[in-house]
């Protein structure tokens, strides 16, 4: 077998492969474009750069749709066959899935540089190549041996909330809807990302906690999960509605209690002894402190009346970056470690990188907390959070994508 269908096999063998890989090039690609996006737009490399969609739109697809949902339907391609002994994804449908969304991706990123028209046609393929992947795990969830649904209902509930949020995006590009627009990005963030990586989270870390800390009690309770996924879709139902800032925070204060509460259960200061373990519940800390920033923020603007908007884009960076973000290198850090014949341990090169993404994460945050502190350097802590988010995000992307088409180190198949 020569070297490429070599490659080829090995990246077929097992779902999240593809996936993966094709996750890591684009979180490189959309950080690169945005670093340069920031650069131009504020005088930093010549005159800002044309785009046919307006760039902070863009932005909001890519990381949403482009980017994050790679990892998230690697992850569940492998995780949700084994959470109902169920059937394994068909490669048919792995692999028409990824390469459908990596045409998209590529058709979106040209016409951005070139015609809105070919940007339009790249979201059709990747809402195509996202049909595929919900009807892959739609297929095992009603055919699944076991009667313990209950994440994978979630989950399939969260992925068809973001199929709606990229058909609606591509109702946008054609009817330029503004409705459409705002429904996409509430969509993407608070009934497809948030419900799914909680329902994650939610399943794995106790999970993972009690497979490597001594005498761990599992705690998973289910009532505090259908509360926080409640509270997730009632604030993306507010913000739908018009001049609901005010309440927000009658949702995000009792989600984010419910989150530190979890992050305290199930053992966030123990998870120090396991670094790839506490890399988890540290990105899962950022929740509790995002939901707390959400509605702190919400409260504030509500008891002063409407006149004082305090915190900015910071508690949606704290969303982004530090739960989402941390926790995609989190879980696929362990996932490609473990198929791979690797020790699931942390090593010194990947725990750095982590720090660096943490940087990057209160470099965000920091200008919008204390924007009178920082003044005209504001603009150019935006530019150092994205370069190093772009900058640890290469690293672990050389570090680990080369294991998604060698063979394992230990000889077993996937």
């Amino acid at each position: 077998m020569n070297n490429s269908a070599s490659v080829w096999h090995r990246l077929a063998a097992a779902p999240h492969h593809a996936m993966f890989l094709a996750g890591a090039l684009q979180g490189v690609f959309t950080l690169l474009w945005w670093v340069l996006d920031l650069m131009g737009r504020h005088d930093i490399a010549g005159a800002p750069l044309e785009w046919s969609i307006a760039p902070i739109w863009a932005h909001a697809f890519l990381m949403i749709y482009g980017f994050f949902s790679f990892f998230i339907l690697g992850f569940l391609f492998t995780t949700f066959p084994s959470w109902m002994n169920g059937e394994k994804i068909q490669p048919r449908h792995f692999v028409t899935s990824c390469l459908l969304m990596v045409a998209g991706v590529t058709l979106f990123y040209l016409g951005l540089a070139t015609e809105k028209l070919i940007a339009t046609a790249g979201v059709a393929a990747l809402l195509a190549g996202f049909s595929i992947a919900i009807y892959a795990l739609l297929r095992v969830l009603l055919k699944a041996k076991d009667k313990d649904r209950r994440h994978a209902n979630a989950a399939s509930a969260a992925l068809i909330s973001g199929w709606l949020g990229i058909a609606a995006y591509l109702l946008w590009l054609l009817t330029e809807n503004s409705l459409m627009l705002d429904f996409s990005r509430n969509a993407g963030i608070w009934f497809f990302l948030l419900p799914v990586v909680m329902t994650v989270s939610h399943r794995m870390i106790p999970f993972f906690s009690s497979r490597v800390l001594e005498d761990y009690v599992l705690v998973r309770p289910y009532w505090i999960l259908w509360l926080m996924l409640t509270f997730s879709a009632a604030h993306g139902i507010l913000q739908l509605w018009k001049n609901a800032f005010p309440y927000l925070w009658l949702f995000d204060l009792p989600l984010a209690a419910c989150a530190v509460y979890l992050s305290f259960t199930w053992g966030l200061l123990r998870s120090f002894r396991v670094h790839l373990l506490a890399v988890l519940h540290i990105a899962f800390a950022w929740l509790g402190l995002s939901m707390l920033l959400y509605g702190t923020q919400s409260l504030v603007f509500f008891m002063s009346g409407g006149e004082l908007l305090v915190f900015g884009l910071a508690p949606l960076h704290a969303l982004a970056i530090g739960y989402f973000a941390n926790m995609v290198l989190g879980m696929a850090s362990r996932v490609t470690l473990g198929h791979s014949g690797n020790a699931l341990v942390l090593d010194k090169f990947t725990r750095l990188l982590f720090i660096g993404f943490q940087i990057a994460v209160l470099l965000r945050i920091f200008p919008d907390l204390l924007p009178d502190a920082f003044g005209t350097a504001t603009m150019t802590l935006y530019l150092l959070a994205g370069l190093s988010w772009l900058i640890c995000f290469t690293l672990w992307a050389v570090r680990y994508a080369p294991l998604y088409w060698r063979p394992r180190i230990d000889g077993k198949p996937d």
